[in-house]
């Protein structure tokens, strides 16, 4: 559903100041309303979220929690975080809610912290097949910090291999299991994954960034039931300001609390956790239901599309907002492809492809849809994104097709 917000107000006051700095933020909003935004982590904020993050809450220092702060005149940010917490509680059905986490990748790095010694051993899916950083990437602080144990995607149908997982788990017996991924397309099966978890005495960590929108529209199954606790983002689909939170049960909330201040980070974002709850209110509401279902249709349009268009979609298709793709077949690689549409004014991710070194394409529909496309306009993408790989339509003519496309949906119109 379209948003609306009108920057001039904003950019004439820092032109005035800051002229070079207001040049970068009008050119930045002119690159967001004449292209694309295909990536699948991106969205775009409401101007009530906009407006929270550029707020006077942003100027007050609060380390800790509401009613127990390390700083003095906090009664007023306290009430902030206190609505953001309840509504994230009512929204996703979870006991316990921290807002804190500046990212996802805090936020998992605060559920490690919470569960975890250094050293433990931990299964989550690989970064070959579809794995984030923080689950067990040598470069991050995850794969320095524990062991960790690799599970991967069936070669044929790209969906998780279940066996293999229970093997795995049967024969490592982690302290955690990792369910979640920034490159799978498809549903994952909390309940097998709380089964194994059981089976093997193993915490279940949900990371949840990309379909946690999805839940809170009740288009994708919640985790928050099935998981020790559940790690995920406030932007993406659920079109807050970007920042993490970490849902979990009365049981382990201190854990976790400990684990956010004072272990991992210091003052929480004021502005940011206002802008989260001005967020978790949006999408309590019916219409960020219908968006969050439109989402899913178009993702489905889309990645039915590519596939006609000779593009090999990852599992034959798509449950969320997100579709990994192989471009191999029109004679690109990943990489290359990016490149392309890039030129043609349609921005998107590289991801890996299991099984192999090749690099496929990875794309959401979250952010069209906000602008109000529908699936018409995604099998117009589909086309435009086809032929610019295939060669068959010049840069200048895909890139003038995608700034009209863009201008009849505007992402802040008025």
């Amino acid at each position: 559903m379209p948003v609306t917000h009108t920057l001039a107000a904003d950019a004439g006051l820092l032109r005035r100041q800051d002229p070079e700095l207001a040049d970068v933020l009008l050119a930045e909003e002119h690159r967001q309303s004449t292209t694309l935004q295909l990536t699948a982590a991106e969205n775009f904020a409401s101007p009530a979220v906009l407006a929270a993050l550029g707020s006077p809450l942003a100027n007050k220092y609060a380390e800790g929690y509401p009613g127990a702060r390390h700083h003095g005149g906090c009664e007023i940010v306290d009430a902030a975080e206190r609505l953001a917490t309840d509504r994230a509680r009512e929204l996703f059905g979870a006991e316990h809610v921290n807002v804190q986490p500046h990212s996802g990748s805090s936020a998992v790095l605060a559920a490690y912290a919470a569960l975890l010694r250094p050293g433990d051993t931990v299964l989550a899916l690989s970064l070959a097949h579809g794995g984030h950083l923080t689950h067990g990437s040598p470069a991050n602080f995850s794969g320095r910090w524990f062991d960790f144990v690799g599970y991967g995607v069936d070669a044929e149908s790209g969906l998780v291999d279940h066996d293999q997982v229970r093997a795995l788990a049967r024969a490592h017996r982690p302290k955690a299991i990792v369910c979640g991924s920034i490159a799978y397309p498809r549903h994952l099966d909390h309940a097998f994954f709380r089964e194994v978890a059981d089976e093997t005495g193993a915490y279940l960590i949900a990371d949840a960034a990309h379909p946690i929108g999805l839940v809170a529209g009740g288009a994708a199954p919640s985790p928050v039931p099935y998981a020790d606790v559940v790690c995920a983002t406030t932007h993406k689909v659920l079109r807050g300001p970007r920042g993490g939170m970490i849902l979990c049960g009365r049981e382990l909330a201190e854990r976790v609390d400990r684990a956010v201040f004072p272990f991992t980070q210091g003052g929480a974002q004021m502005h940011t956790i206002a802008a989260k709850a001005v967020a978790f209110g949006e999408a309590r509401t019916p219409a960020f239901a219908v968006y969050a279902h439109r989402v899913v249709a178009n993702a489905r349009v889309l990645a039915d599309h590519l596939a006609d268009e000779g593009l090999i979609v990852t599992t034959g298709g798509t449950d969320t907002h997100l579709i990994t793709a192989d471009p191999g077949p029109l004679g690109v690689d990943g990489r290359t492809g990016r490149r392309l549409l890039a030129a043609a004014g349609m921005v998107l991710d590289c991801c890996p492809l299991p099984h192999g070194e090749a690099r496929g394409l990875r794309l959401g529909t979250a952010a069209l849809t906000t602008q109000g496309m529908g699936e018409q306009e995604m099998r117009t993408v589909g086309a435009l994104l086809a032929g610019v790989l295939r060669g068959t339509s010049d840069a200048a003519g895909a890139r003038e097709a995608v700034r009209e496309l863009a201008e009849v949906h505007p992402p802040y119109p008025g």
